[in-house]
């Protein structure tokens, strides 16, 4: 199993979707929020996810295509 740290960003119309979730299902990840914020007008969350490497990839793929920006976490020491 791989660990991976991102920080992800959503814009204003995803805020109220289950982003997360729906990627965590189709992808096969286990994800685990380590940090977020919401507004009305944005959502920022440091998460944490576990898998195999080639799911941990779908799934930020996945993140990415519904227009989430993902960032590495720097000095992200997860094993």
């Amino acid at each position: 199993m791989a660990k991976r740290q991102v920080r992800l960003t959503f814009p204003q119309d995803l805020i109220r979707e289950p982003v997360i979730y729906t990627m965590a299902k189709e992808c096969d990840v286990i994800p685990n929020i380590r940090r977020a914020k919401v507004t009305e007008l944005v959502g920022e969350v440091v998460l944490e996810l576990e898998g195999k490497e080639e799911d941990l990839e779908r799934g930020i793929d996945f993140l990415i295509r519904k227009g989430v920006k993902v960032e590495p976490v720097p000095g992200d020491i997860v094993e």
